[in-house]
């Protein structure tokens, strides 16, 4: 049978990737009875933790933990600069879009994009003709949903401009792995994550024209399906999550 899928730790020949030789020894040292042990205790520790999200619509229940796997995606440093490259092109491209369609309106009036699928949307905001934006900054948080091709190769499946969610979840998955399986972590040069907040303050401290801006995370409220993350975000950036209603 011919594979149509990726394999990220094995090539095609069977053989184990370059970046997954120390986790592929590691994982056949490692008894399988532990690794079962190890999920339980994640599964135990998000729930005391209270890090879940809300799946509505499900007769089986709406609050659920958030998706963990003990086996990593990993990706060489080699490859993710090529991906980074490539997410900081395409958010840039988007924001230069979405101030063309609030100001001149040139990539309607060249005839690439038609006017009624921009003007007839819901989502288009009449009100935000003609307003300039500090640094022309539409998109201040943007999810790039990737997938990978048969060869190996990314595409992008969707671009999330409106308030994409779940950075919370990949920082404590990272947290839990190194609470889990800390020889992993020595035995690799693994790239730190944990600054992201940090520069999720920066970047909207820098959307505003005036010199220490206030940052405050709204939220619909603790029965929205992503409040863990509002309430993260605002605990790990030092600001205030606040309601409507404040």
């Amino acid at each position: 049978m011919t594979r149509t899928f990726y394999d990220e730790m094995y090539d095609a020949g069977g053989l184990v990737r370059p970046h997954y030789r120390e986790f592929a020894r590691w994982l056949g040292e490692t008894p399988p009875e532990l690794l079962a042990q190890r999920r339980r205790e994640a599964d135990l520790l998000f729930h005391r933790a209270g890090i879940t999200f809300t799946l509505y619509g499900d007769d089986q229940g709406t609050e659920r933990l958030i998706p963990f796997d003990t086996i990593p995606r990993s990706i060489p440093a080699s490859e993710w600069r090529f991906v980074e490259r490539g997410c900081i092109q395409r958010v840039k491209a988007l924001n230069m879009f979405l101030a063309d369609l609030y100001h001149d309106q040139r990539i309607i009036k060249a005839g690439i994009i038609p006017a009624e699928q921009v003007l007839a949307n819901e989502q288009y905001q009449l009100a935000m003709q003609g307003l300039n934006l500090h640094r022309d900054i539409y998109s201040h948080v943007s999810g790039v949903d990737l997938v990978r091709d048969g060869d190996g190769t990314y595409y992008v499946l969707e671009d999330n401009l409106r308030t994409p969610s779940g950075v919370s979840y990949m920082l404590e998955d990272r947290k839990m792995m190194m609470r889990l399986f800390p020889e992993l972590f020595a035995a690799q040069r693994i790239a730190p994550i944990d600054h992201y907040p940090n520069m999720l303050l920066d970047t909207l401290k820098s959307s505003s024209p005036i010199d220490n801006p206030s940052v405050v995370v709204l939220t619909p409220g603790r029965f929205n399906s992503a409040f863990f993350e509002h309430a993260f975000l605002a605990r790990e950036m030092g600001v205030e999550l606040v309601e409507g209603a404040d």
